[in-house]
């Protein structure tokens, strides 16, 4: 669920990394929003967008 409609961006996987350098696995998550955006032609509509589409206008809010 942790995808930005727009850009696409989702999930990705890493390793936390201690001191002693073991490795556990870990994921970066995008800062999803659920937004009421303007789609297409005109219509409001509950849509998951990351928090860099909303700050860079890539998305109208409605």
């Amino acid at each position: 669920m942790a995808k930005c409609e727009v850009c696409g961006k989702g999930v990705t996987f890493g390793h936390n990394v201690s001191h002693s350098n073991r490795k556990t696995n870990r994921a970066w998550k995008p800062n999803i929003r659920r937004v009421k955006a303007v789609v297409g032609n005109g219509e409001h509509k509950t849509v998951y967008v990351c928090s860099r589409c909303l700050r860079s206008g890539k998305v109208t809010r409605a």
